[in-house]
């Protein structure tokens, strides 16, 4: 099985939603501006995130905070998100079951989908991280992927665009590869992927395929 993290990997979801959420902090007196958003929190659960930037800040959030920045995600997704560039073309020529794996809400996830005509690939086998205690770089969203599909995890490839999910991809005993094509500094995150255990790191979807064989032996 492969199994792909949404946001960045298949839908170019990141710049979209780090500005959603800069905006609404602004509103409340707290300044992170958007590429701030994704160098910090890339990969993140939004719950963690809300979590962290009030550690940090040392004040409470607005009580409807996180649904307000979740229903204008929603708002400008629809209208503005596409699919990572070749991502199609890369699914069709996979062989064998594929899943979803995010950090973000389910809805989210089916939603990017949808908008970008991707969950054909993939429905029913749509995971969030909001269905397990904890979330990226824990293991327990992949390893849960592996039951409910009932598959070993030692058999699963993982295509990650973060520090957090390619951790959470090794920790859980499967075979990460990182993705940087959507980033502002690939070969930063390159680098930061492969210490932290991808095993192959690609920048283009059309080499997805390539990597996959190489990793199977194929």
């Amino acid at each position: 099985m492969v199994i792909f993290d949404c946001n960045g990997v298949l839908v170019d979801s990141e710049p979209i939603a780090a500005a959603v959420l800069s905006e609404a902090l602004a509103q409340v007196g707290v300044k992170l501006s958007a590429a701030g958003v994704m160098r910090q929190f890339l990969g993140r659960r939004p719950v963690d995130m809300l979590a962290a930037i009030e550690a940090a800040t040392g004040r409470r959030l607005p009580a409807d905070f996180a649904a307000f920045v979740a229903a204008k995600t929603l708002r400008c997704l629809r209208a503005e998100l596409r699919p990572v560039a070749h991502v199609a073309h890369a699914l069709t020529w996979i062989r064998g079951p594929k899943a979803v794996a995010s950090s973000s809400p389910f809805d989210r996830i089916r939603l990017s989908l949808e908008v970008t005509g991707l969950l054909r690939f993939f429905e029913p086998r749509l995971f969030s991280a909001s269905a397990v205690r904890k979330g990226k770089p824990a293991p327990d969203l992949f390893l849960l992927v592996a039951e409910r599909s009932q598959v070993d995890p030692g058999e699963c490839i993982v295509v990650e665009d973060s520090v957090p999910g390619i951790a959470a991809a090794a920790a859980a005993g499967m075979t990460p590869i990182g993705f940087v094509g959507g980033n502002p500094a690939p070969g930063k995150l390159a680098t930061e992927l492969i210490a932290t255990g991808a095993r192959a790191v690609i920048a283009d979807m059309r080499g997805l395929k390539g990597a996959i064989a190489d990793l199977r032996g194929w």
